[in-house]
């Protein structure tokens, strides 16, 4: 680091001393080679930085690669290797390379894209990024945000990640993702250079770096919305969110009865894929209750008026108030009526019992205690176990 900069020092008090035509000169050919300046600068620094985490070093990776020509045309250029017994990274064989850059962190590859035009389009594409995004994001992202993304790449005006006011093109993309917040470049703008650095719009590394950098707010469903309000919990709510790459938290954003409520710091094991594709305010067609018996884990929907959109609430199976509880003599899962229970509430409160029809069952309810929706039985421990996880420290009232 030292080196670099006594190199850089160095070369401004030459430059100093030229004369003016030749500074003319000196400055046309800086201003060319910005670009490889910069995405250097970018590489070594990273490597400097977060060496021990990504696992190769960029520094290292530049001490064997060597450059015969740069061929660099307002930030193109072209990696060609010296003969003789010097090799280049690019020498390596192709499925070396590709098991290289499947080791790379997003960040690695997003650094690693900036070295040259072969590695961007290497980086950059779709193969290298489905594991990163199904790695970080699977659990929150299903069938409605990808929706969501598609509409959101139909209504751009321009084919890239920002806006015409902003940094553009793969750099200008990157110095909004966390931690390359502080990399500011100054590229020429120039129509070529534009179309050599920007990513394909409806690339996954594009949708990466939307969700990333907070650029696209998506559908999913938030468990205790609004910081466990006693009113919300053991409750899961559609919400619009945005991801804070600093925090690593979610900004969510509701809106029942046109009134929006937002709420901040969402931690991630509080978010889910909704698990019915369907708006919030559409009745669930349940196709469980014929199955449904005592003991089982299911999920209602139930809204506090009709002009308020469903959340799914968690409840169990349990007996019928002419059924004695004796498992011996229970005929509860013969009847056509079923009993849900929330336990979370006390005996005595309203909200604690409901029933349902299993043979005829459609929204029931009434103003003062709501309306009770369609149901979900629940199948997958991984389910059940997450709603007991969120049991509350005491029974609401």
């Amino acid at each position: 680091m030292l080196l670099f900069l006594i190199s850089c020092f160095s070369f401004i008090l030459l430059s100093k001393s030229l004369s003016s035509k030749n500074r003319s000169r000196m400055k046309s050919e800086w201003r060319l080679l910005s670009p490889w300046f910069w995405e250097g600068c970018l590489s070594f620094m990273v490597s400097w930085f977060q060496k021990g985490r990504l696992g190769i070093s960029f520094y290292q990776l530049r001490s064997i690669m060597s450059l015969k020509n740069k061929k660099m045309r307002l930030g193109s250029y072209n990696v060609e290797n010296v003969g003789g017994n010097q090799t280049s990274l690019l020498d390596l064989p192709e499925l070396t390379l590709e098991c290289i850059l499947e080791r790379l962190s997003p960040a690695g590859l997003c650094s690693m894209a900036g070295v040259c035009s072969s590695f961007r389009e290497r980086c950059t594409s779709d193969h290298l990024w489905k594991k990163h995004m199904k790695q970080k994001w699977g659990k929150v992202i299903g069938d409605a945000a990808y929706r969501e993304w598609q509409w959101h790449i139909a209504s751009r005006k321009r084919p890239n990640l920002l806006g015409p006011s902003k940094q553009k093109g793969f750099l200008g993309s990157l110095s909004n993702m966390w931690p390359f917040s502080w990399f500011k470049p100054n590229l020429e703008n120039s129509s070529n250079q534009q179309k050599k650095l920007d990513l394909p719009v409806d690339s996954i590394i594009s949708w990466y770096l939307c969700l990333e950098t907070g650029k696209l707010w998506f559908p999913a469903q938030v468990y205790n919305r609004e910081n466990g309000h006693a009113g919300f919990m053991l409750s899961c709510y559609d919400a619009k969110l945005c991801y804070d790459s600093r925090s690593e938290t979610f900004q969510a954003r509701y809106s029942p009865n046109g009134r929006l409520t937002t709420e901040d710091n969402i931690s991630w094991d509080r978010l889910r894929i909704p698990p019915v594709d369907a708006p919030s305010y559409d009745l669930h067609i349940s196709d469980s209750l014929l199955d449904l018996k005592l003991g089982d884990h299911i999920e209602i929907q139930w809204r506090r008026n009709k002009e308020f959109p469903y959340g799914w609430w968690y409840g169990v199976v349990g007996h019928l108030e002419s059924c004695d509880g004796n498992e011996n003599h229970c005929r509860c899962q013969y009847s056509d009526t079923v009993m849900l229970e929330f336990n979370q509430y006390p005996a005595s409160s309203r909200w604690r019992k409901t029933m349902i029809n299993r043979k005829d069952h459609r929204e029931v309810g009434n103003k003062a205690d709501g309306f009770y929706g369609g149901i979900r039985k629940l199948y997958k421990e991984e389910e059940i176990s997450m709603w007991k996880s969120l049991w509350p420290n005491q029974v609401l009232e």
